[in-house]
């Protein structure tokens, strides 16, 4: 059985974008960037809402260019071998490879594709996230968390949600980030 896993950037005070919509400071370098794609490897499926799954489709074109850092370039083909689910309501058709498109966010369906999947599955963005954790079918939190205090914006873990978690790992990186595994018990 498959693991889910809600993996985000997110500010020091736990936010994943600011109160303008904007998400600029939370741009890994090199060395986080690397992590980010050491903690994706087990992926084979990523759900994401539509606004998100805008943002990373990004990955679909970026250039595969000698001159581009090699952690891009991983993190590309990375995530172009990936499935992708995007829930929207709104969104036509996918812009990338490997890419379905479902109306509503289903908590069966989900757990059947973790009873399913060879390879573990990555939830991305806070509102989608936030249905996934109120059905309890997240079993990893990967947080990433930046040197930043925002003041205000979208959640990176809703409210009225109760976990209890076991650490699995913490790592510090030289810019000042720091990233916290957690399991979810029970």
């Amino acid at each position: 059985m498959a693991r889910l896993i809600y993996s985000m950037l997110t500010s020091l005070d736990g936010y994943t974008e600011d109160a303008e919509g904007k998400f600029g400071w939370a741009a890994p370098d090199e060395e986080v960037h690397a992590y980010a794609n050491e903690l994706a490897l087990p992926v084979g499926t990523y759900l994401y809402g539509r606004r998100m799954y805008e943002t990373m489709v990004y990955w679909e074109t970026a250039p595969d260019t000698p001159d581009e850092p090699p952690v891009f370039r991983d993190w590309a083909r990375q995530w172009r071998a990936a499935e992708k689910v995007v829930y929207s309501s709104t969104l036509p058709e996918p812009r990338s490879a490997r890419t379905r498109i479902e109306r509503a966010f289903d908590p069966d369906a989900v757990r059947r594709l973790k009873a399913e999947a060879d390879r573990d599955i990555a939830v991305a963005g806070p509102d989608l996230a936030a249905h996934a954790l109120r059905a309890g079918l997240v079993d990893e939190i990967q947080m990433i968390a930046f040197p930043v205090v925002v003041g205000g914006g979208k959640r990176f873990l809703p409210d009225r949600v109760r976990l209890d978690l076991n650490l699995i790992e913490s790592r510090c990186f030289g810019n000042g980030v720091a990233a916290l595994r957690y399991a979810v018990r029970g």
